[in-house]
């Protein structure tokens, strides 16, 4: 028959129950195991509930900050790791612009895999594909 399917919304009730149900015996047991398996089952102690999530983080609400409270950070400017304005520039956030060359070399990466998995390929092909996959962070 299998295990039961939950409805939707207002309907829908727990189906783990009958996995818990049917793990209370040994289905085709041989002789003395369904006796080991309930004396297994007797001594490990089963959750009764699990932990919720402000249990084990807190209340992540009490760490929100409102648009109207003071800044934080007077000093900052809003514009700080913005390309204009004042305060740091795009350096601050450590990306670097894109090479246009590495574009290039992203549409090669296909053929340069064929030719460094022909079977007559050399050593330098396999090393020029794997430091062209490296420059791009792949």
């Amino acid at each position: 028959m299998g295990t039961p399917v939950s409805g939707p919304g207002q309907f829908s009730q727990r189906t783990d129950k009958a996995v818990s149900e049917a793990n209370r015996n040994l289905p085709n047991a041989d002789y003395g195991e369904q006796a080991q398996y309930q004396e297994q089952l007797a001594g490990a102690p089963m959750a009764q509930s699990a932990p919720s999530f402000s249990d084990m983080f807190g209340s992540p609400a009490s760490r929100v900050i409102p648009f109207d409270a003071e800044s934080q950070q007077p000093e900052t400017p809003v514009t700080d790791g913005a390309a204009l304005g004042a305060g740091a520039g795009l350096e601050a956030l450590g990306a670097t612009p894109a090479d246009p060359r590495l574009t290039q070399a992203r549409s090669w990466i296909p053929a340069l895999e064929w030719m460094a998995n022909q079977p007559g390929s050399g050593d330098s092909a396999r090393n020029f594909l794997r430091q062209v996959k490296a420059n791009m962070g792949m």
